[in-house]
């Protein structure tokens, strides 16, 4: 995507970080299978404990027999968007390490390393990739028959950029790259200040 100038970095960075954000305007376009598994392959090369991958990327795209079952468990506001996406995912993890079976304290932080490689992939591409909770969560659970030691933890939108002015009005208001805290309201050496 093009640079993102209302955005302040405090301490340098490469642009890739700053100049990712989570648009909904899309255009409705198609993306191809080599695009979609090029942003896989960056999530694949997530950090993880004990390298479990706990982490499942399961889509639907567009005009296909999935879709509908993947859209339908949308909240209504993020149905107002999403019905330009090109691809629908539903994120989960592993809850066990596979090795011995037994629970992994971070599988969902796991998973979020291989979003956050998605998110990158798909900003380096030109592409949207927004994440989302609001959906129905046991209706994804269901709808990808996922078993009961894995944890539904995301769903995401990909697609092509569109115009903002293609949303509804409230949504065009909240679409442009948000700002983030100053590092010292997230960041504190020794102990957690208030």
């Amino acid at each position: 995507m093009k640079n993102v100038t209302n955005r302040h970095r405090e301490h340098p960075i490469k642009d890739i970080f700053i100049n990712r954000w989570s648009p909904r305007a899309m255009t409705g376009g198609s993306i191809t299978d080599e695009e979609l598994n090029t942003l896989f392959e960056a999530a694949r090369w997530a950090p993880s404990s004990y390298n479990d991958q706990p982490w499942r990327f399961i889509y639907a795209k567009r005009d296909t027999k999935y879709w509908n079952s993947f859209f339908g468990i949308l909240a209504e506001m993020n149905q107002m968007w999403c019905k330009n996406a090109a691809v629908l995912i539903i994120v989960c993890s592993h809850k066990n390490f596979e090795h011995n079976g037994n629970f992994s304290k971070t599988y969902s932080f796991d998973a979020g390393s291989a979003w956050q490689n998605l998110a990158l992939q798909a900003s380096e591409m030109n592409l949207v990739a927004h994440g989302m909770a609001g959906f129905d969560y046991e209706a994804a659970k269901k709808a990808v028959n996922a078993p009961n030691d894995f944890e539904i933890e995301a769903m995401i939108a990909i697609g092509r950029l569109g115009n903002k002015e293609n949303l509804p009005e409230q949504l065009q208001e909240m679409e442009s790259p948000s700002d983030r805290k100053k590092i010292e309201e997230i960041v504190f050496e020794g102990e957690m200040k208030k």
